[in-house]
């Protein structure tokens, strides 16, 4: 096993999960226009919901993991109907928004903490045949295989759910100016609240295949979000392709780049991508000035 087909195998497993995150983040960003801090917390909301059902009490994976998609859909429409809603009715400004996000992803952290302790949970021996796939030199697990195909399955499932149905179609209508949209008579809240499900369901599916992947920790959607937010940024902030694009590049940039210097130097990559973005593209890669 080479370590450049290696390299480049453990590039693409981390750009794909980064772009789950990215894609979500931005879908829910782009009608919210609100930097959801919350969402990676979703993820972690999903993972322990399985590692409760699952582990804790021998529910069958079949139906432990629909149920951890639907327990962070549930969180994620529940945090758009009471926290974010509320407050861009009152149109207060950005600031507000992220620091209340903040707050509730702090929040439910500790609350996973005090129910599953801080110490690190492993639900990969859930799944009985976790095989090795050998690809070019390369050794990938079924699961990581599972996050290729769910994030290309889910740039593919947005692109025709923006472009070819008429709920799609009011989403970006509400992306674009949702005073304008209101007045041709789209219901916006009820679009955002659907959309807030939708990135919410997609980051819990994230959260759970991170979980089987590499464990669980309380604090494991913040890490997700952190790449992930970044790529979103770098691609553009409410772009979804854009997003899919830079989370990939992200991904070849941290693994390659600690290949050359120390693991402990990954995020320090990740910040480095942002800042250069921000000094002479702040639009993003796909993002509009």
């Amino acid at each position: 096993m080479g370590i450049i087909p290696q390299l480049i195998a453990n590039s693409i497993i981390a750009g794909s999960t980064y772009a789950l995150v990215a894609v979500s983040f931005n879908l829910v960003y782009g009608v919210s226009r609100a930097f959801n801090l919350a969402h990676g917390i979703l993820g972690t909301v999903a993972a322990y919901m399985v590692f409760f059902l699952a582990e804790q009490n021998g529910v069958p994976l079949a139906a432990a993991i629909p149920l951890g998609i639907a327990a962070a859909a549930l969180a994620g429409w529940l945090l758009e109907l009471y926290v974010f809603r509320p407050l861009r009715e009152r149109k207060v400004i950005d600031k507000v928004l992220i620091i209340a996000s903040l707050g509730v992803s702090v929040a439910v952290e500790g609350i996973v903490a005090i129910l599953f302790t801080n110490q690190y949970q492993s639900i990969a021996n859930l799944i009985p045949h976790l095989g090795i796939l050998k690809v070019g030199g390369a050794a990938v697990t079924s699961v990581q295989a599972l996050i290729i195909v769910c994030a290309l399955l889910t740039l593919v499932g947005f692109w025709l759910m923006l472009s070819y149905t008429r709920f799609g179609r009011a989403a970006r209508a509400i992306a674009d100016d949702e005073e304008v949209a209101k007045i041709v008579g789209i219901n916006t809240p009820r679009i955002i609240a659907f959309i807030a499900v939708i990135g919410a369901a997609v980051m819990g599916l994230t959260g759970i295949l991170a979980g089987f992947d590499t464990g669980l920790e309380p604090n494991m959607g913040f890490l997700l979000l952190l790449d992930g937010a970044i790529a979103a940024v770098v691609g553009g902030i409410g772009n979804i392709y854009g997003a899919f694009i830079a989370a990939y590049l992200l991904g070849f940039a941290e693994n390659f780049g600690v290949w050359f210097v120390s693991g402990e130097w990954k995020y320090a990559i990740a910040f480095l991508a942002l800042i250069l973005c921000l000094l002479f593209r702040p639009q993003g890669i796909l993002g509009r000035k």
